[in-house]
């Protein structure tokens, strides 16, 4: 019998996408799957900027493993974007399965993966152990660019697998 979690985690995506598909486009040049691959490519590229760039300069971003939100492009770009890919310099950052799309939104499961060779933007130095974790990310647009970005993940289970928790 197969677990009916993959059921259970598309019709909440779908409940959580709702909103999106019932409001207007506000003129988006490109569908969310072609904003989300372009991201993703520029974190591929490890190219911060690049991937700053695909965010209104009002971006909230929130990543489960930083005490609050970054509210606005250049704090998102400083401290997530670069503090990963500073920290982990060959990181890679992985769509699997299909996206959930709605009109002005998109959530998106992922696998993060890579090693810690380099500090943390908090003055964390590197552990030299690598990493791998599942996550999903909610993004909501504005214009075509993203507005909106929540990650969620183990924190826990990442900061152990660096062995910075026990």
């Amino acid at each position: 019998m197969s677990s009916p979690r993959p059921r259970l985690l598309a019709l909440l995506l779908t409940l959580v996408l709702i909103p999106f598909a019932a409001s207007p486009a506000s003129g988006q040049a490109s569908s969310p799957v072609a904003v989300v691959d372009g991201y993703m490519a520029a974190w591929k590229a490890h190219d911060a900027a690049k991937a700053a760039s695909f965010m209104t300069d009002d971006v909230e971003y929130y990543d489960a493993s930083t005490p609050a939100p970054q509210q606005g492009r250049d704090n998102a770009r400083t401290n997530v974007i670069q503090a990963f890919l500073t920290a982990a310099p060959d990181c890679e950052w992985t769509r699997t399965g299909e996206p959930v799309v709605g009109k002005q939104g998109i959530a998106f499961q992922w696998t993060y993966r890579g090693t810690n060779t380099g500090p943390w933007s908090d003055g964390t130095k590197a552990t030299g152990k690598t990493f791998s974790f599942s996550g999903l990310t909610l993004i909501r647009l504005r214009e075509g660019k993203i507005a909106y970005q929540g990650d969620y993940y183990d924190a826990y289970g990442f900061f152990k697998q660096l062995g910075l928790a026990q």
